[in-house]
């Protein structure tokens, strides 16, 4: 200990000369002798940790401000080469069918940040009226134990019409916290709610075609690397998140300018 401090001691003085120690010889003293550092926390621990705080909240803005570019740039790409999910007219579709912007939506019934996405898109229908369309495809999650029965409910549905499946969406993610404790119950009151023949619903349940479409939805999501809910691709640009409505704003508007030229 009585080393380290000398060696501290030293470092000190010669800060405080013209000469300034080099990083390069503050790293070989503490290479050295490690337990320098140990010695100036001692001395001053509260000064420490205001140190520490600082460079974690300036490498926390350092790995955003990346992130946020290399976002851009993967945006910028997908803008000219563009993502090209499948676009089945005979899935569910939200809208009108020749909207010149497409969403696809992948989606967890269970999840809370699709639940907050709902709210998004919700007001984008809204916004943007015939201008766009929604595709919703499923992606359950496997730590959401609803979130696969929820799916097939959907997929079942969707066998009765596209009207009865958007109203059991809607219904389904307007009451999410109730799903957690309902469960089952939930699902059968949706069907209810949407008007879906309860027989035709049970039997289509146990049809083998729905999983394979669940399925399919999962691996083209995987494909696009969306490991996560909810994920979009707006006319092949993609969105991996519940993002604020400005930014699928953005997205839509600039997808509309350009169709126009």
């Amino acid at each position: 200990m009585k080393n380290s401090k000398w060696i501290l001691s030293a470092i000190v003085a010669l800060a405080a000369t013209a000469c300034a120690p080099t990083a390069s010889q503050l790293k070989q003293a503490i290479e050295k002798d490690p337990s320098i550092v140990f010695v100036a926390i001692e001395k001053d621990p509260e000064k420490f940790i205001e140190v520490v705080n600082k460079a974690a909240q300036e490498a926390q803005r350092k790995a955003q401000q990346k992130a946020q570019e290399d976002e851009s740039k993967s945006r910028e790409e997908e803008f000219k080469n563009p993502l090209k999910p499948e676009i089945n007219e005979s899935r569910i579709l939200f809208g009108k069918k020749d909207a010149p912007v497409t969403i696809v939506e992948y989606s967890d019934f269970q999840c809370p940040f699709c639940g907050r996405a709902f709210g998004t898109v919700k007001q984008l229908e809204s916004e943007y009226k015939d201008q766009i369309r929604i595709i919703f495809k499923n992606m359950p999650l496997d730590f959401h134990p609803m979130a696969m029965p929820a799916a097939k409910y959907f997929e079942a549905i969707t066998h009765q019409g596209m009207d009865k499946a958007q109203k059991f969406h809607d219904y389904v993610f307007s009451h999410q916290a109730e799903l957690n404790v309902k469960k089952d119950a939930l699902l059968k009151e949706a069907a209810k709610k949407a008007g879906a023949d309860m027989k035709k619903l049970e039997k289509d349940l146990n049809d083998p075609s729905i999983m394979a479409e669940i399925n399919k939805d999962i691996d083209e999501a995987k494909k696009f690397n969306i490991t996560g809910t909810p994920g979009f691709i707006i006319n092949g640009v993609s969105l991996r998140g519940a993002y604020p409505i400005e930014e699928f704003k953005s997205i839509i508007d600039r997808q509309l300018k350009d169709s126009k030229k």
